[in-house]
């Protein structure tokens, strides 16, 4: 029996967000740990301007080289859209906005690329905390509590303080406030509308935050939960998330029971399946405290991608090591291309 020919996989990475450079470090991560002898990896970086080129800068920073159109569409030229059309699969580790939100994905769909992750209808949705948890609420998981304020309406919280204060369709805790008082509730709305038109006022739950991993097309399976732990803040804000020492994972969570654990395991699965995931995801939690009740907040479609990122860490202590991880997610691409390619439209 013959080998199978290496894989040719083009990482995307960088983007238009704010999360550029958390993106950048994601890309150069799973770069350094595809395997050379099963694939031809290839690194397609997109600049803070939509510019698109081949390779990403030794240094991390996009340069100027080999740039290509801003619409990637597979072309005859000698470009970077040229060679997303001849590759074999796709990781879009891209994050935040013109990324993480459909866009990319449908790019890749009317290329007929097969791609790792969500597709475009589960990650716009995810990407929306408005529209997911809407969603949550119909498939009747428990979400944290909020009111979304649209451009026009007037500035409000039913909840008390302290209160979160977010933009609808953003991530990495850019633009978040934790509000303490009403007199910084005006100011909090504001930096969160330099993001977003829509922005959501959310309750403040006491307790502990926890996270668990999913991963699978149409039978996904929980990766332990990880207990949360910040260093820098009293909530786990961008500098909590990604300064060297910010935060710790605790698996399993040393406060929380069996019982717990496995309830955030379930409706983890149950949070992935109701918004059509596949692939990946990480699904974020809060634990009520003191009545203990698990309590979804977010289901993040592409999270942090290094090999000590909390997803990553989640699945190595579940016993998938970061390189077999991302042979999985290859072939789940590979899996539900080839499960859709049979449907007739």
């Amino acid at each position: 029996m013959s080998e199978r020919p290496r894989l040719r996989v083009a990482v995307l990475m960088g983007g238009r967000s704010s999360e550029h450079p958390i993106s950048l470090a994601s890309g150069r991560s799973v770069l350094e740990a595809l395997d050379p002898d099963r694939y031809d990896a290839v690194s397609i970086g997109i600049g803070r301007d939509g510019r698109w080129e081949l390779v990403a800068g030794s240094n991390g920073a996009l340069s100027a080289a080999s740039v290509a159109e801003t619409l990637p569409v597979p072309t005859k030229a000698a470009s970077a859209p040229a060679k997303l059309g001849e590759v074999d699969v796709v990781l879009p580790i891209l994050h935040g906005p013109f990324g993480e939100d459909g866009t990319v994905q449908g790019l890749l769909e009317l290329a007929g690329v097969p791609y790792v992750g969500a597709d475009v209808k589960a990650s716009s949705l995810c990407m929306d905390k408005d529209l997911f948890k809407a969603v949550m609420r119909d498939a009747g998981i428990p979400v944290t509590r909020n009111i979304t304020l649209r451009p026009g309406d007037a500035v409000e919280n039913p909840f008390g303080y302290p209160v979160f204060v977010k933009p609808a369709r953003l991530g990495s805790s850019v633009g978040i406030s934790k509000v303490r008082e009403e007199a910084e509730l005006e100011a909090a709305v504001e930096l969160a509308r330099r993001h977003d038109e829509k922005v959501l006022v959310e309750e403040f739950v006491p307790g502990v935050e926890i996270e668990v991993g999913v991963l699978g097309n149409r039978n996904p399976v929980a990766s332990l939960a990880g207990q949360v732990v910040s260093h820098f803040n009293d909530w786990y804000d961008y500098s909590s998330k990604y300064d060297e020492g910010g935060s710790d994972l605790l698996v399993p969570p040393p406060t929380l029971t069996a019982e717990q654990c496995e309830g955030a395991q379930r409706l983890a699965v149950e949070a992935f399946v109701a918004t059509d995931c596949e692939g990946m995801a990480r699904v974020d939690f809060f634990v009520r405290e003191p009545e203990g009740e698990v309590i979804v907040n977010e289901l993040n479609t592409i999270p942090g991608f290094t090999a000590t990122s909390f997803y990553a860490r989640l699945f190595e202590a579940s016993g998938i090591p970061y390189r077999e991880l991302l042979d999985r997610l290859v072939e789940l691409a590979l899996e539900r291309h080839e499960r859709k390619a049979r449907l007739k439209y």
